[in-house]
């Protein structure tokens, strides 16, 4: 007899999203369904709390597999990405001493920095590495690229490894136009390029043309930004250089895509699989003879923006969610960066850790077997096609205003990515945007100024015609709560913040934490009661604590008695302050009560304020 095969979901009448919407309607009791659930992300579109499969119902993204055209769900038929590491030493010699010994320990793609090209230089570098097996990355000063690609021709022809290398040479003409706000020569931008492609028409395996879209990740683009930059990066490759007499397939085969990703979680996966869907359309504009030449090879750095010097392991949480994001957006390879690169040259241990983050994800998380894992999930899709429609507007308004060589040129990409820049710290000082044990929830007692070797900064020496106005933003989104820190640890006295806890206990509590958090991101001394029976014990206790600052913790209802009490009790002995915004508040300023703080101040401005007035130097 045949086996009856029952199904679950027969059993339960379909629920309409009419019916959904009433539910959740009714559990709001009355509140906007808008402005309490619907989220306004900064790339310029909505973010609904539910999706159902009507929401994907219309998407074309959906009607593909992994490698077929236009690539949305990968460009590959399997998962398998390259795990990276940068080789920091500089000694061609010693790089290849730390090359084979990474090797040995999972890694299967190398970062070579190249001071002086040269045919020995090269040959030293790869020494023994095994160049069928192993992806290799070279970057150098983009004025010395040309002759790099010659000395790396000569030593794979002369060694018969033309037809098996893999990798890729950093040439990115705009990287001072960028840093620096240098004038670009389209003139030699154009020439260099082409002469790069051509010096490496036969070693089909090395990408060339460097679309460096971290840079504009690292500081501090939205999403959105540095999709539509990038896209426009790359076309412009592709114009100039077909335009020059190269096929569409020479150039669009030596594109490489070095991409940043943030911790984002969901719009990074996005991102990824919005861009390789927009890059094959461009692509596919320029007629090319293989449809192989509209896949984008894309590889992953972990943002350097987030990181912080305070509270450094938190790092390793960004960066694991991060390099998570690009592993299932279906990267080519990824890079971890290591924890403590804020704030020195990263070590074994922090290197080990973040190779090991990868292995994690592949080894043991098994990441790497199933290809497009988000595809078909209704919130990724729509994601998905929600961010591609924001960075194709900036793509076309990129090219209508001359292409983005010439914005470049002309500082108008750096304008933008400032103003996201400016807009993400403001983000931070109100804390719209956490950094975990930065601007939320701070370790009160760490030190970080005796672990700092360097100050992080690999901009180099400004060159000539540097404009500083037109170049891109060199500050991490912590870097201003970490000055206001390291200030407080170089002053001679470390303010001393008393919690005057009273009155409604939760209330006392909830606002002794937020307060203690608050005062705890400039690093000063938090000493926290359990509470207090009258006002005065309270004040008696924090003279004898020697506070600097005394903070009124109680509910908004006793403020109106209990804050003139304090106030007038300490008498100016230490700053007073009322940890809310009660109603009573302007009355309370008649008093001469000054300072309160709330979940819509500005953290960093106001323990700015602190700081000049507490500390001394």
């Amino acid at each position: 007899m045949a086996e009856k095969k029952e199904k679950l979901f027969d059993q339960f009448p379909p629920v309409s999203t009419e019916e959904w919407r009433a539910k959740v309607d009714a559990d709001l009791k009355g509140a906007p369904f808008e402005k309490k659930l619907v989220w306004r992300t900064n790339e310029g579109f909505n973010v609904q709390p539910m999706y159902r499969a009507e929401d994907i119902a219309d998407l074309k993204t959906t009607s593909s597999l992994p490698g077929e055209f236009p690539f949305v769900r990968g460009t590959k038929t399997d998962n398998d990405w390259l795990t990276r590491q940068e080789i920091l030493e500089s000694d061609p010699v010693e790089a290849n001493s730390k090359a084979l010994e990474v090797l040995t320990k999972g890694v299967n793609s190398l970062g070579f920095t190249v001071a002086v090209p040269s045919v020995e230089n090269i040959e030293a570098l790869l020494k023994g590495i095994d160049l069928e097996k192993v992806e290799v990355n070279f970057n150098c000063c983009p004025t010395k690229a040309v002759g790099l690609a010659k000395s790396l021709v000569e030593f794979l022809e002369k060694n018969g490894k033309t037809d098996v290398f893999k990798g890729s040479i950093d040439f990115n003409p705009l990287r001072k136009a960028l840093k620096f706000g240098v004038k670009l020569d389209m003139e030699v931008v154009v020439a260099e390029s082409k002469a790069i492609v051509e010096t490496v028409k036969n070693v089909p395996g090395v990408k060339v043309l460097a679309v460096d879209s971290i840079m504009l990740n690292n500081a501090g683009a939205y999403i959105y930004q540095e999709l539509g930059y990038a896209l426009a990066w790359g076309a412009e490759f592709m114009t100039k250089l077909t335009d020059a007499g190269l096929s569409a397939d020479e150039v669009a085969k030596r594109i490489k895509f070095n991409m940043g990703v943030s911790s984002n979680y969901f719009m990074e996966l996005a991102k990824f699989r919005a861009a390789r869907m927009l890059w094959a359309e461009i692509v596919k504009q320029y007629n090319p003879e293989c449809c192989c030449a509209a896949k984008m090879v894309a590889h992953a750095i972990t943002s350097r923006f987030n990181m912080t010097i305070y509270d450094a392991h938190v790092n390793l949480l960004r960066s694991q969610t991060e390099s998570m994001s690009a592993a299932l957006a279906g990267v080519d390879s990824i890079t971890v960066t290591p924890f403590d690169v804020t704030y020195k040259t990263p070590d074994d241990f922090s290197e080990r850790i973040a190779r090991n983050q990868q292995f994690l994800l592949k080894e043991e998380s098994h990441l790497d077997k199933v290809v497009d894992p988000a595809g078909g999930s209704y919130y990724v899709e729509t994601l998905t096609v929600s961010i591609a429609k924001e960075a194709w507007k900036l793509f076309l308004a990129t090219v209508e205003n001359g292409g983005f060589f010439a914005l470049v040129s002309d500082g108008k990409v750096q304008e933008e990515i400032q103003a996201a820049s400016k807009k993400r710290h403001d983000d931070a000082a109100r804390r719209k945007e956490i950094l975990l044990g930065t601007n939320q929830y701070p370790n009160f007692n760490e030190k970080a100024l005796d672990k700092i070797e360097t100050t992080a900064c690999d901009c180099g020496c400004s060159p000539e015609g540097a404009d500083a106005e037109h170049s891109l933003p060199k500050t991490r989104m912590a870097s201003d709560f970490e000055t206001l820190r390291l200030d407080t640890e170089k002053a001679l006295n470390r303010p001393k913040v008393f919690m005057l806890t009273i009155g409604n206990l939760a209330m006392r509590l909830a606002r002794a934490q937020f307060s203690s958090n608050f005062f705890g991101c400039a690093g000063y001394e938090i000493i926290d009661n359990i509470g207090f029976d009258t006002v005065q014990d309270g004040i008696n206790v924090a003279l004898d604590k020697k506070a600097d600052v005394v903070v009124l913790c109680s509910s908004d209802e006793e403020y109106e008695t209990l804050a003139p009490e304090a106030y007038k009790s300490l008498a100016g002995k230490a700053e007073f302050v009322v940890a809310g915004a009660p109603a009573c508040m302007d009355a309370l300023k008649e008093q001469g009560i000054e300072n309160f703080i709330h979940v819509r101040s500005n953290v960093l401005e106001t323990l700015q304020e602190f700081n000049k007035r507490l500390l001394k130097h």
